[in-house]
């Protein structure tokens, strides 16, 4: 079989300029075992060039949340980030400020490549992956990331013409410190029916410590009016995460888009739930109880939309979060909103670095 995304770290382009053809999907797995480990550097450089009549990358600083609490290991870095599926970008969401020029594939698939590649996660959870198979799986694979993904059943891509698929969430982590010891694929539910919304929820040990922890990812039905529904599909998560923790014996990290407010019944289930989550935005308010004023932020035909829908959940008796990366300013974001030729996609990024309690019972 030919492997048509490169074979060599010299012929990176080949892998960026690339996308498997549906023939070749069937090859697909045999052929990324045979793909060479790509320098990240290499990786990088090769977007910027592509990149290089798109304005610069924007700047976001670290802000340390660490309280005097010695950690014996590495912090995990987690991050969440809405990706924006390509077949949506250019076909139904209607981003009326946003050049169809600044959503073009091969230009915006670097951008998010850079923008994974600038925080160097150890575990990457994404929603609305359309380019999976093309794009992420192979790149991050060679990056040394295992890689799930789990589309919806029936995506509103597929409703779009020249589309590449169903869009899902993803999950992938460094194989270098983790283990894979299980793994769901979850089909939401609400009021007892199947959705059209799905979780990966995997548990891993840490190869430094030898503590096993869960992480989730999930995206949420949208749209005003679901509010119930998506409190139904967020008991259900619930529900199934604590049969895989153990009732929160295993610490547990959930990334989501829940397309909900602080203010929904879901986020407020998640809050008060038996697993002890917190959410790890709060953080970086003068109060530690405030979420941030937007993680997404988009001008439609209908308006404006300026809200707060993603977020990083996790539990507080066992985990510390070290750090948090700050969010993008409105003067960054600019009048147009997001998405735009600055940046790839409607919602912004959230990364968390978090380190083991070394007495997770004490708050139990």
């Amino acid at each position: 079989a030919v492997c048509s995304m490169g074979n060599s770290t010299s012929r990176l382009y080949s892998v960026l300029a690339k996308t498997l053809s549906s023939g070749a999907v069937s090859q697909h797995r045999d052929c990324l075992e045979q793909l060479d480990p790509i320098d990240p550097k290499d990786l990088l450089e090769e977007c910027q060039v592509v990149l290089q009549k798109r304005p610069p990358r924007f700047q976001r600083n670290f802000v340390s949340l660490k309280k005097n609490t010695a950690s014996n290991h590495r912090p995990i870095r987690v991050m969440q980030w809405n990706i924006l599926a390509q077949a949506l970008g250019e076909g139904k969401d209607n981003f009326v400020q946003c050049p169809m020029e600044a959503l073009k594939w091969e230009e915006r698939k670097c951008l998010i490549l850079e923008e994974i590649l600038a925080y160097k996660p150890d575990i990457l959870c994404l929603q609305e992956v359309d380019h999976y198979f093309d794009t992420f799986e192979p790149l991050l694979s060679r990056l040394g990331y295992q890689c799930t993904f789990f589309p919806k059943p029936w995506s509103p891509c597929l409703d779009v013409e020249h589309n590449n698929g169903p869009d899902g969430c993803a999950m992938f982590f460094l194989k270098e410190r983790f283990e894979l010891i299980d793994s769901a694929n979850i089909r939401l539910t609400a009021m007892k029916l199947k959705t059209n919304q799905v979780a990966i929820a995997q548990t891993l040990k840490c190869h430094e410590t030898g503590r096993l922890f869960c992480i989730a990812v999930t995206h949420l039905k949208a749209r005003t009016g679901w509010e119930r529904f998506r409190s139904a599909q967020g008991c259900d998560l619930l529900q199934n995460l604590k049969n895989i923790t153990q009732g929160a014996k295993i610490p547990l990290i959930v990334c989501g888009d829940f397309n909900a407010e602080p203010t929904e019944e879901v986020y407020r289930e998640f809050s008060n739930s038996s697993l002890n989550l917190n959410s790890a935005y709060k953080l970086l308010s003068p109060d530690g109880q405030s979420e941030p004023p937007y993680t997404t932020w988009k001008i439609r035909p209908s308006g404006e939309c300026r809200h707060t829908l993603d977020y990083i959940w996790y539990s507080q008796h066992a985990l510390n979060v070290n750090s948090a990366l700050g969010l993008l300013t409105e003067e960054q974001i600019g009048p147009n909103r997001l998405p735009s030729f600055n940046y790839p996609s409607d919602h912004l990024s959230l990364v968390c670095d978090f380190s083991f309690n070394q007495d997770p019972d004490r708050l139990l």
